[in-house]
């Protein structure tokens, strides 16, 4: 499966970034989408459009910590998988130049007004190629992992 066009489709259907990305990766998740939509929810717009870190980033961080996180107190555990989400950030960063939403966006700090679900307003973001560059870097994270 070519997780950055069904990313691409599952937000330009009308999912948020966050959204599009975790729901993109179900068949390695095993996550249903019902349940991968509602739990990235929160993470589009930058953080419920606060335009903090890009939702693409959350979504793709939200799916390493699904399959490589930890889920028991364990320091050294932690510092490798906190090295991880720095190490796939940092990879977003050198790619996009940024992973905060409203410098990618060029947009203010925060936008309250609702922007149209138009074709238009997907060709004017940025926001599909920051859900296929976040599953890009993903993919390419878990094929060294797997190599």
């Amino acid at each position: 499966m070519d997780h950055s066009i069904r990313a691409a489709q599952l937000f330009e259907s009308g999912y948020n970034c966050a959204q599009a990305v975790v729901m993109a990766y179900g068949d390695l998740t095993g996550l249903e989408e019902s349940f991968a939509a509602k739990m990235a929810s929160s993470f589009g717009g930058g953080m419920g459009r606060m335009r903090e870190v890009c939702g693409a980033v959350s979504g793709m961080l939200a799916v390493a910590g699904i399959l490589y996180g930890y889920d028991k107190p364990d320091p050294e555990a932690q510092k490798a998988h906190y090295a991880r989400v720095q190490e796939l950030a940092g990879r977003f960063r050198e790619s996009m130049g940024s992973i905060i939403c409203r410098e990618l966006l060029q947009n203010p700090p925060s936008d309250p007004t609702p922007t149209p679900r138009t074709p238009e307003f997907y060709q004017t973001r940025p926001c599909t190629r920051m859900v296929m560059e976040a599953c890009r870097i993903l993919d390419s994270y878990i094929a060294e992992q797997n190599s």
